[in-house]
């Protein structure tokens, strides 16, 4: 079988509700709350292991974020919320960052830097930047380095991060098909790049779709330029198939698959 076969193949067979139901995944709690900004809140959770992010995704109370900032500071204290580098004081920040947060303006932001540029990264950049402004950073006030962490760190001239998390929350938000949300509609799917964790480089790295191993933001965009041969529409449409081969541990069979 081709690549291309291949690829298809498992997309068609892991891009399913039923599919995303049979490991954790972070999809499954933004998929419940229909909001672009509690979703990107999930998305920049997405780090670690994926049944303990869900686990606490599921705990939280979403609702804080139509509150007061010192109920949200006072409640989010009570329930004692923290996850791996963010202290329960980084939880109440966060909280307090994404109620100052235009839940309206998100979309626009990132086709602002997407049409200065063409490139859906430096929409990301904006993103970024929009975050720390919430949280008073540009106003000189000075993070956590769990809340640094989370936020991510917009770039000055190229970016070196994939920015994994937030690209993940793109493919979400931008794609209609399958398993994403689609709540975006006026961003172009074409332009989406390919949320690269280490263990989907892995995957890419072995299928032949990137030889680069730095796992950096040129890797990303490499493995999406050459997924666009098969779909120039839609590359990132493969997304999930290539994060189930890794996480299933079928990466074996899909090269075998290759040879015959």
């Amino acid at each position: 079988m081709s690549l291309e076969e291949i690829l298809n193949l498992k997309m068609n067979e892991k891009s399913t509700s039923q599919n995303l139901a049979l490991f954790a995944d972070p999809l499954q709690v933004a998929a419940t709350l229909n909001s672009p900004k509690k979703a990107l809140m999930c998305a920049l959770f997405s780090y670690g292991n994926a049944r303990l992010i869900v686990r606490f995704l599921r705990s939280l109370d979403f609702s804080l974020l139509e509150a007061s900032e010192a109920e949200i500071r006072r409640e989010v204290r009570a329930q004692k919320w923290l996850y791996r580098f963010q202290t329960n004081e980084d939880v109440a920040e966060i909280f307090v960052i994404f109620s100052r947060l235009c839940e309206a303006g998100l979309e626009g932001l990132v086709a602002e830097g997407l049409q200065k540029s063409g490139r859906m990264v430096d929409g990301v950049n904006l993103l970024l930047r929009e975050l720390r402004s919430c949280a008073g950073v540009l106003r000189g006030d000075k993070m956590s380095d769990g809340l640094a962490f989370f936020l991510g760190a917009p770039f000055e001239e190229s970016p070196k991060s994939p920015f994994k998390r937030v690209f993940m929350w793109l493919r979400w938000m931008v794609r209609d098909a399958q398993i994403d949300l689609g709540l975006f509609k006026n961003l172009p799917k074409s332009k989406l790049i390919l949320p690269l964790d280490v263990h989907t480089h892995r995957v890419c790295l072995a299928l032949g779709l990137c030889g680069r191993k730095s796992y950096d933001y040129k890797a990303a965009e490499l493995i999406t330029q050459n997924l666009a041969r098969f779909d120039p529409l839609d590359p990132v449409k493969f997304d999930f198939a290539l994060y189930r081969i890794g996480q299933s541990g079928e990466l074996e069979r899909t090269l075998a698959m290759l040879e015959r």
